[in-house]
């Protein structure tokens, strides 16, 4: 059975206690892999690796750190078929959504940020005959990216790539959860020629590898994606330690829909938006809002669309819906199915294990949940579930949507449906979200500011946004007289 490893200073090794965990195919609910339990001495090696490969990397002319990114992005296209099974076993996702979505993504962030690099300017202020100043930017130094288990090698690429690009050297954590594409790039690097200690990979718990990453004085900058309460934690050791930081966090977005939608369009995007990756993508719309005079209809439609969805085996082409991550996962989601009901909600379809045949008997199997008749403030419509569930609530002024939606303590992103251009202006101004999409959802332009606001997170990623925050910024000032 595989070993995972390390990569540090460009090589793949062990870690240094030896020890392993378990990592689980969570459509079979088996062990079929072995994770590295790395600690603070994995780190620390892999920091030392940065630190000495910083000097020369941060001064690498950016035309060849194009280059090898270029090369890295090449190299996902050309084994996209094996990533994508690979994330799809790991993750429990359909294949059919890594090879369209996840790996693509991955080899796009790589991309993206090895041509941005070429045409990113500094400012210049003029202070008429004064004086000039401009802007000198300079990669920070030894940056700590950690990434979570729903899009593993697509969020992993959106935070390395910017921080390498722009000439720091990374020391990344993945979710040990979900560690295998992560290892895979690794390999892919090797092949790549990206120089030893450019990029450290380094597997392993949170609790260990991620804390001792985000103490580690020799690291002045942590990106993070994960849930809202490590984030906080993130923030309590890294802020008295003066770290830059970026913390994309949790959320519980709403899908607002208005009676003069395109109805058909809307719902067909709806079934995305609620059950894409089994729900386990932070910008699932998971408190469907609809206007009154149309709620019957939707609820009828919706209800029995989601009911033909195949839930099944991840590389069955016709599987809408594979396995959520994990045991516990699993049973977190169905309590809350359970609190729902206690709080009076009515299950309209789904919430239940669904029990496959053969191989598949012991995964780990959501049917997609639709539930009403609960209150807008209860726990179920404000705590993030992270699942195959959504709720569904009528409504029937602007005001009132407006106050359910901005209820919650998230505000990473919203949906909206209406063909009133006044409407949807009006509605995105007033929504708390970092994201507002009008009649679409996960339309994603890589050059646009990413994050949220409130527990959703602090700063942003994307476009120049992330080359900023992977920099440091100097004004210089040339008197002219």
């Amino acid at each position: 059975m595989l070993k995972i490893k390390n990569y540090i200073n460009g090589e793949l090794l062990e870690p240094l206690g030896k020890e392993y965990i378990d990592n689980y195919n969570p459509s079979i609910g088996k062990v079929y892999s072995f994770i590295p339990d790395s600690d603070e001495r994995d780190v620390e090696l892999a920091t030392q690796a940065a630190l000495s490969a910083f000097p020369t990397w941060s001064v690498t002319p950016k035309e060849e750190r194009s280059r090898i990114m270029l090369k890295i992005s090449e190299l996902i296209e050309k084994n996209l078929e094996r990533f994508a099974i690979a994330e799809s076993t790991d993750n429990g996702k359909p294949v059919s959504l890594a090879r369209m979505v996840d790996i693509p993504r991955a080899a796009s962030n790589f991309h993206f940020y090895a041509t941005a690099i070429l045409h990113y300017a500094s400012e210049s202020h003029s202070m008429e005959d004064t004086a000039i100043n401009y802007t000198l930017r300079t990669p920070v130094g030894v940056a700590g990216c950690i990434s979570p288990w729903n899009l593993p090698l697509y969020l992993f690429t959106w935070k390395i790539a910017p921080a390498i690009a722009s000439g720091n050297c990374v020391v990344a954590k993945p979710s040990e959860i979900t560690p295998m594409t992560a290892y895979l790039l690794s390999e892919l690097c090797i092949e790549a020629g990206l120089p030893k200690g450019v990029l450290n990979i380094v597997h392993g718990y949170g609790h260990k590898v991620g804390a001792a990453i985000t103490a580690h004085p020799k690291i002045p900058l942590i990106s993070f994606t994960g849930g809202t309460k490590t984030g906080a934690e993130i923030a309590r050791v890294a802020a008295p330690m003066f770290k830059k930081l970026s913390l994309e966090l949790g959320g519980k977005n709403p899908n607002i829909i208005f009676a003069d939608c395109d109805f058909e369009k809307m719902i067909k995007t709806t079934l995305s938006s609620s059950f894409a990756n089994q729900g386990q993508i932070c910008l699932c719309g998971s408190r469907i809002f609809i206007e009154r005079s149309i709620y019957e209809k939707f609820k009828t439609e919706f209800v029995s669309r989601v009911k033909k969805m195949k839930v099944g085996n991840p590389a069955d082409a016709e599987s809408k819906l594979g396995a959520v991550v994990s045991k516990s996962h699993m049973e977190k989601v169905l309590s809350y199915v359970d609190l729902a009901k206690q709080e009076g909600g009515i299950v309209l379809c789904g919430g239940v294990q669904v029990k496959l045949d053969g191989e598949f008997a012991e995964g780990y199997y959501i049917a997609p949940t639709v539930i009403e008749g609960l209150d807008y403030n209860c726990r179920t419509n404000q705590e993030e579930i992270f699942g195959p569930v959504v709720t569904i609530t009528p409504f029937d002024t602007e005001e009132e949507v407006l106050m359910f939606a901005n209820s919650t303590q998230y505000g990473l992103a919203s949906i909206l449906w209406t063909e009133n251009l006044t409407r949807a202006h009006r509605m995105a101004s007033n929504l708390h979200s970092g994201i507002v999409w009008i009649n679409c959802w996960l339309l994603r332009d890589l050059r646009t500011p990413f994050g949220g606001v409130k527990g959703s997170g602090v700063g942003r990623e994307g476009g120049f946004e992330a080359l900023h925050f992977f920099t440091e910024p100097k004004n210089v000032c040339i008197k002219l007289k």
